[in-house]
C-alpha cells in the first residue's frame, strides 16, 4: 500500500509480489511529482521466509523438508541479495527465484542494499547463519572484496561474471548492436549511451558494446554519467542529452529511460520524432509507458531460475565444476 501528501510518498514494503509493485509505482510517483520515496520495511517470518508447500500439502510436508534439511545439516534456505528492491528490472528476478525454488522444496530469504555497495557483504554476512546458499543478483561489490563474501557460504552471481563461483551472465551485445543498426536506419548519426552505476557490471558490458556497435555502423557516440538507475537520474540525464546534439538516447536500464521521457515530455518534446529514447531490461514498466519505451529484452526471469538450479546442484554435488557460467 502506498501513500503521498504534498512532502513525500511512503510505501510499505513486506516482501510480497503486491508490495514490489506497488514500490515500483511509489517510485515513479515520487519522480513525477519530485518528492522523496519512503520505504517501510514489514518482514513477517511468513513473508520474509518463504515457505513452499505449507499450504495445499500442510504443514507436516513443511515438517518433512526441515527434518530432511536436519539430516544433512541444511537450513533448508537460500538468500537473495540485490541492490534495489523497488527497480523494476528486480521482482520479476526475484518471482522466478522463488518460483524455482519452490519446485525444490526451498524456502527463499531476500535482503536488498538500496544501492549501498558497502552493505551487500554486510547482508551476506547477517543472512549467512540462515541459509544454505546465495544468490547475487547484478552485485555491485569490486573484485577485490568478492572473495570475503566467497568465503562465507556458496554463492551463484547473476548479471555479473565472478571469477571462481558460477555465474549466469546476459550476453548485451547482440541486442545492443540491433538496436544501433535499427537507429541507424532511421538516420541517426549522434547517438547518447547513459551510463549507469559505477560499480555495475553489466554496465561495463553494455559500454562496451555500445562503443562497438556505434564503430561498426559509423555512428558518432557521445556518454554521460555515471547515473544511478532512478527516474531522477533519468530527469537531470535529459537536460544533458538537449544540450549534446544527438538524436537518439539508449540508457542504462528503463528506469532512466523512463525518467528522460518524463523530462522531454516537459519540454513539449516527442519521444519517437524529436529525440529516440531506448532503454535495456524491457521491464515491466516500459509497457505501461506513453508512449511505449523501446526497450532491450534481458532475460532476467530466465537468469533467477537457472541461478538457483547452479547453487543447489553446487550444493548437492560438491565433485560439480564449482564455476561454470551461464551465458544467455
Amino acid at each position: 500500500m502506498a501513500t503521498h501528501d504534498a512532502r513525500s510518498i511512503v510505501v510499505g514494503v513486506n516482501g510480497s509480489e503486491s508490495a514490489l509493485n506497488a514500490a515500483a509505482w511509489a517510485a515513479t510517483e515520487a519522480a513525477l511529482h519530485d518528492v522523496p520515496l519512503r520505504i517501510v520495511y514489514g518482514f513477517a517470518e511468513s513473508v520474509l521466509r518463504v515457505r513452499p508447500g505449507c499450504g495445499e500439502r500442510g504443514p507436516k510436508a513443511g515438517y518433512a523438508r526441515s527434518a530432511r534439511s536436519l539430516s544433512m545439516g541444511r537450513t533448508g534456505a537460500i538468500g537473495v541479495i540485490v541492490p534495489d528492491i523497488v527497480n523494476p528490472f528486480f521482482p520479476p528476478v526475484i518471482k522466478a527465484i522463488q518460483a524455482r525454488a519452490a519446485t525444490k522444496d526451498v524456502s527463499v530469504l531476500l535482503a536488498d542494499t538500496d544501492e549501498h555497495v558497502a552493505d551487500e557483504l554486510e547482508r551476506a554476512r547477517a543472512l549467512v547463519r540462515q541459509v544454505d546458499g546465495l544468490v547475487l543478483v547484478s552485485p555491485r561489490t569490486p573484485e577485490k572484496d568478492l572473495p570475503a563474501i566467497l568465503q562465507l557460504v556458496p554463492a551463484v552471481f547473476v548479471n555479473r561474471r565472478v571469477t571462481g563461483a558460477p555465474s549466469v551472465v546476459v550476453e548485451n551485445s547482440e541486442g545492443i548492436n540491433q538496436a544501433v543498426q535499427h537507429l541507424h536506419a532511421l538516420g541517426h548519426r549522434r547517438i547518447c549511451y547513459l551510463s549507469g552505476p559505477r560499480q555495475s557490471w553489466s554496465n561495463e558490458q553494455r559500454r562496451t558494446s555500445m562503443t562497438n556497435a556505434c564503430a561498426r555502423q559509423g555512428v558518432e557516440l557521445a556518454e554521460f554519467g555515471p547515473f544511478e538507475p532512478q527516474m531522477q537520474a533519468g530527469v537531470r540525464a535529459a537536460d544533458l542529452l538537449r544540450a549534446s546534439g544527438c538524436t537518439a538516447v539508449i540508457a542504462y536500464d528503463d528506469v532512466i529511460a523512463l525518467g528522460v521521457m518524463a523530462r522531454l515530455a516537459e519540454h513539449h518534446l516527442h519521444v519517437g520524432g524529436d529525440i529516440s529514447v531506448l532503454g535495456i531490461d524491457d521491464s515491466p514498466m516500459s509497457g505501461v509507458a506513453y508512449p511505449t519505451l523501446t526497450s532491450i529484452h534481458v532475460p532476467g526471469s530466465q537468469a533467477g531460475g537457472i541461478a538457483v538450479d547452479l547453487l543447489l546442484r553446487h550444493l548437492d554435488a560438491k565433485e560439480l565444476d564449482p564455476s561454470p557460467v551461464v551465458e544467455l
